[in-house]
């Protein structure tokens, strides 16, 4: 690929010539106006858990001020950087994964946490390998499925055998809820590849006794405390009831911000899983309604990205990293508001998080630079 000073190229890929344009600004400002709203919302929710414990009030902040320069940096890169040379590293992406999702299980760094053993701490620095499971099968998925849609084709049994091992060690941990995005992020990509309906609703047949197998296992208390909550108030049900006090609380404009009762002392993960909930007892439903529109609004924009790329690697990118992110907001605030059962995971962008906050703006970095319009050249192309 040959670049000129005019922001024009050449792809070899389509023989094509085309003139690249500036990334979404559209995009750039909902990400702005979300990771602003988490750096609020995690000083307020975690500063109360910070005092309790004896540590400095901005502790939370300050750390995720930190990941964030990180995620910036590195979304500043992707941005810039030619997303078709991501192709290469799929497989050893997810290799990588499977290594560190190894070290989580069956080395002392795993650690235990809330009776989930998901981090792995490597002298200071704690993170999930479960989040960089995202970009890797989005990238992994993208690579075998833009050139062709056959899903017997033996060049993909190497990432079937790796993102089945990925998936076992990630429910053993135990995180269904990661699993189902993987799952459902990988099947709606396989889709807007051109893949077959009836592929897609065997697969969900296939996967359905491993869910069921779940569910009647360590799943089967939380669904039957989200039924009915007030059966265990003070135990399991504890963190729903609290949620659901905190909506009531926030009415239509919120008791305004900082002022929340419920992240003092009876929200317990309120700046990490149920900082939703926290955000709408100090902001109210015209806080809700916001957040709900700006993640609305960067599904749109990638959406858009995805459709306006000339390229399949790319749009399937595009659509794998919007599914992946705008999905999880949905799980996340269905917990929250008790539309879903409880899962232990983060709102991308607010809660609460180093490795799903650098995650999630490298991903933004990727689609940032997908979003730039690639207009086709009327004139003969020039090499220089």
């Amino acid at each position: 690929m040959s670049y000129q000073r005019n922001n024009s190229y050449h792809d070899k890929d389509s023989g094509n010539n085309y003139i690249i344009s500036q990334p979404d600004n559209t995009l750039i400002t909902v990400v702005i106006f979300l990771v602003v709203i988490g750096i609020m919302a995690i000083f307020s929710a975690g500063s109360p858990r910070a005092i309790a414990s004896g540590d400095n009030p901005l502790i939370f902040t300050l750390k995720q001020l930190a990941w964030l320069a990180a995620g910036i940096f590195a979304a500043y890169f992707l941005s810039k950087y030619d997303y078709k040379n991501l192709r290469i590293w799929a497989i050893p992406a997810c290799v990588v994964v499977l290594v560190l999702l190894l070290m989580v299980q069956f080395s002392p760094l795993g650690l235990m946490v809330n009776e989930a053993k998901r981090w792995l701490a490597i002298g200071p620095l704690q993170f999930q390998p479960s989040e960089l499971a995202k970009p890797a099968v989005i990238l992994a998925v993208a690579s075998l499925f833009s050139s062709n849609i056959n899903i017997f084709d033996e060049r993909k049994m190497p990432f079937y055998v790796l993102f089945a091992a990925m998936l076992f060690l990630i429910l053993k941990q135990p995180n269904l809820s990661m699993v189902i995005l993987l799952c459902t992020t990988a099947l709606s990509m396989y889709f807007v590849a051109g893949g077959r309906v009836k592929t897609i609703v065997s697969a969900i047949v296939c996967a359905a006794p491993v869910l069921a197998f779940s569910i009647l296992g360590y799943q089967k208390q939380r669904i039957l405390v989200w039924l009915d909550p007030q059966k265990d108030p003070h135990n399991t049900g504890y963190n729903i009831i609290q949620s659901l006090v905190a909506f009531a609380g926030g009415g239509f404009f919120g008791v305004g911000f900082g002022n929340s009762k419920q992240k003092l002392s009876w929200l317990p993960e309120g700046h990490t899983d149920f900082i939703f909930a926290v955000i709408a007892e100090e902001f109210g439903f015209l806080g809700c309604f916001f957040i709900v529109c700006l993640f609305t609004l960067f599904a749109y924009h990638g959406f858009i990205a995805a459709k306006r790329c000339p390229d399949m690697f790319g749009k399937l990118l595009a659509v794998g990293i919007t599914f992946s992110i705008c999905f999880q907001a949905l799980m996340n605030i269905s917990v929250a508001s008790s539309f879903l059962p409880a899962t232990g995971i983060p709102l991308p962008f607010i809660s609460y998080g180093g490795s799903s906050l650098f995650v999630s703006l490298c991903m933004f970095g990727v689609l940032l630079n997908i979003s730039k319009k690639r207009v086709q050249r009327i004139k003969p192309y020039v090499q220089y």
